[in-house]
């Protein structure tokens, strides 16, 4: 018990580490929270303060995910409590994520999520998470909405491992289809928009010098 305790309460804090608020303050003194769509995540960051604040974000939020269900086994390990169960794993996940949206050290307004659950993928189904990497990228490139790529590969996944590349335990299942409808969920005002014609496309550029 108290090993399945400490890796979940680890897990939320470590998706709690608001990276986009800390480097927006620290090194912009700007709250991204308050721009642009006003979304705590990298592509918030990037459109607000550029790609050169929006990447570390990015790299450090898909390892929030991943750190997550990484540490369940050492944590177990550490506290005597045996190996850890995939129903473990997929609680430290949700918690990894539940920590990113809703953040105790950034007054529990955070991101939607998107890059803590590629981290938590790149753990739990590796292959069929680069598959996403590799649609949302397409999607990027072609259509330069984030919101739509994101969707997309979210709604995807879970085909990805149902039938390309199958999980080794039914829970893990669960989480594919988990992702299918909790991006499209945090998605719901950009939806509106992408329906509307009004959604913003991202622009890869250099943060302007008078921001």
């Amino acid at each position: 018990m108290t090993g399945m305790l400490v890796s979940l309460i680890i897990a939320y804090l470590a998706g709690s580490v608001p990276t986009a608020v800390w480097v927006g303050k620290w090194f912009y003194n700007v709250d991204v929270r308050n721009a642009g769509s006003g979304n705590a995540g990298a592509t918030n960051t990037i459109r607000v303060l550029g790609v050169k604040a929006g990447i570390p974000v990015l790299i450090i939020d898909v390892l929030k995910g991943y750190f997550a269900v990484w540490a369940v086994q050492p944590i177990m390990t550490l506290t005597d409590s045996g190996e850890a169960s995939p129903l473990l794993m997929i609680g430290a996940a949700a918690a990894a994520v539940i920590g990113h949206t809703l953040p105790v050290f950034a007054g529990f307004r955070g991101g939607k999520g998107v890059a803590t659950l590629l981290g938590v993928g790149l753990g739990l189904f590796p292959a069929a998470a680069w598959v996403a990497v590799a649609l949302f990228t397409t999607l990027i490139v072609i259509f330069r909405y984030v919101s739509l790529a994101s969707i997309v590969a979210g709604i995807t996944f879970p085909l990805v491992v149902f039938f390309v590349f199958p999980s080794p335990h039914w829970t893990f299942d669960l989480l594919a289809v988990f992702v299918a409808l909790f991006i499209p969920f945090t998605h719901r005002k950009n939806i509106v928009r992408l329906l509307n014609g009004t959604e913003s496309k991202v622009h890869f550029r250099k943060r302007d010098s008078q921001k």
